[in-house]
């Protein structure tokens, strides 16, 4: 295992693959992209990333379907889902990878805590493949609003990485 960051080691596997990736963020405000962007050369893979931090913005930037919406909730994973797959497909990229959940200190219920995180990771394949794919992690995190943001940060890329490594 190697001490290197994950926004570099995730930056070399998509430079040496020749892909860029989009975000789609929520509860992390634009800190998966702050963390890719830390890195020099990261125009070679990074494209964009949207922070959709409300419902109407997850509907207007990424085409996440307001049935979805209703029916799971913003932070749930056929949303994260959705998410990943938006960001793909509008910057027409190899990689979305999405993050929605609960950074806290308050808006938790007994069905979706403080600290519940979905990442989305979408994946395009060649036209007629069928090969291209969208899915979603979940995750509890504990600790303050910080903390939980920079540790779904972290498994968005960890998401991509091992995405990558499929």
């Amino acid at each position: 295992m190697t001490d290197e960051p994950i926004e570099r080691r995730v930056g070399e596997r998509l430079r040496t693959r020749g892909e860029r990736v989009a975000l789609a963020e929520s509860l992390t405000g634009g800190l998966v992209g702050s963390l890719l962007t830390d890195v020099p050369g990261s125009s070679d893979y990074f494209d964009r990333a949207t922070v959709a931090y409300s419902n109407d913005a997850k509907l207007e930037a990424l085409g996440v379907s307001r049935e979805s919406l209703d029916a799971h909730g913003a932070v749930s994973a056929p949303v994260a889902e959705a998410m990943a797959r938006g960001a793909r497909d509008a910057a027409g990229v190899a990689w979305g990878v999405s993050t929605t959940g609960i950074a806290g200190p308050t808006g938790g219920t007994t069905e979706k805590p403080v600290g519940l995180v979905y990442v989305g990771v979408a994946g395009a394949a060649p036209w007629g493949s069928g090969a291209s794919f969208a899915r979603s992690e979940r995750h509890v995190f504990d600790g303050d609003r910080g903390a939980v943001k920079r540790a779904s940060a972290e498994a968005a890329l960890a998401a991509l990485a091992a995405a990558l490594d499929d």
